[in-house]
């Protein structure tokens, strides 16, 4: 609950700065870059899972040549109350999942050879369950708004900028691209991102919570978690930049410090320690139940 609420605090920041900038250029200019991000979003919504797995270069593999795999992510589908979701591979040695689908019916669960090296069973358990949660939270759904308005307010800021240059103003009601304008023409984009960032973190605490209550193993996630680091460190990625976000932890090392601001992942070491307080909680639980 705490992790949602903090999603629509942020998702509400997020429209404010776009509202904020839309006055500075006048309500026409923010219906316009508005309409150009949700139509240039919608498209990476809908075809953003074809788009991620063949850059992956993954292949979905049937449950004769799976079958652990494909056993495991049916149970737990059935227990997060979804469709089971199509599974993928990703041939490297990089240990690493990822989820993608618009929604629950299209869902899609990828996983690297890496992976499946690394950890074992009750380990990748804990995986697959967040990367469940993902699909059950609809986050691909959410990190689509986010990327809408973040983009939007990029645009608007390119144009309030075009318009101190060459003296233009604000249409529409707009105050202009003077005084504060100029100053929030150079802020607003970097405030939308980073909002846009805070956002991911905050889904992924939200799967890791979701995910560990689907697999009822708590301790099992916070482990995995802390191998996959580990293994991070010693495998670096070769994917995209940009989709790094998708993965259950960060493919690139660096997020501590000031660097964990423009993450799109918590630092592992504050994952772990939710799940671990979490898993004492549910162990509380269970012991006044059982008195």
């Amino acid at each position: 609950m705490k992790n949602q609420i903090k999603t629509i605090v942020l998702l509400g920041i997020l429209s404010a700065i776009l509202v904020w900038i839309g006055g500075f250029l006048g309500t026409n200019y923010m219906y316009l870059f508005t309409a150009i991000a949700l139509l240039m979003n919608l498209g990476a919504y809908f075809y953003s899972d074809r788009i991620v797995l063949a850059v992956q270069g993954a292949k979905e593999i049937t449950p004769q040549q799976a079958p652990d795999l494909h056993r495991m992510v049916g149970e737990l589908a059935l227990q997060a109350q979804i469709p089971k979701p199509r599974i993928f591979v990703t041939d490297d040695p990089h240990a690493n999942a990822f989820a993608t689908g618009r929604n629950p019916k299209h869902g899609v669960v990828a996983v690297t050879t890496g992976i499946l090296d690394v950890l074992n069973e009750r380990e990748l358990r804990g995986v697959l369950a967040h990367e469940i949660a993902h699909i059950k939270n609809r986050d691909i759904l959410l990190s689509t708004i986010a990327a809408a308005i973040a983009t939007a307010v990029t645009y608007m800021a390119h144009v309030l900028s075009y318009s101190a240059l060459f003296g233009g103003g604000g249409q529409d009601g707009g105050r202009g691209a003077g005084g504060g304008g100029i100053l929030f023409a150079l802020v607003a984009p970097v405030a939308a991102v980073l909002v846009q960032l805070g956002i991911s973190r905050s889904r992924e605490y939200h799967a890791d919570e979701t995910g560990a209550r689907i697999s009822g193993d708590p301790d099992a996630l916070a482990t995995a978690l802390e191998r996959l680091a580990r293994s991070a460190e010693r495998i670096p990625s070769h994917t995209e930049p940009a989709m790094a976000s998708l993965f259950i932890v960060n493919p690139f090392a660096g997020t501590e410090g000031l660097q964990s601001l423009f993450s799109t992942h918590p630092p592992v070491r504050l994952r772990i320690r939710r799940l671990r307080e979490l898993s004492n909680s549910i162990m509380r639980v269970s012991t006044k139940s059982a008195a």
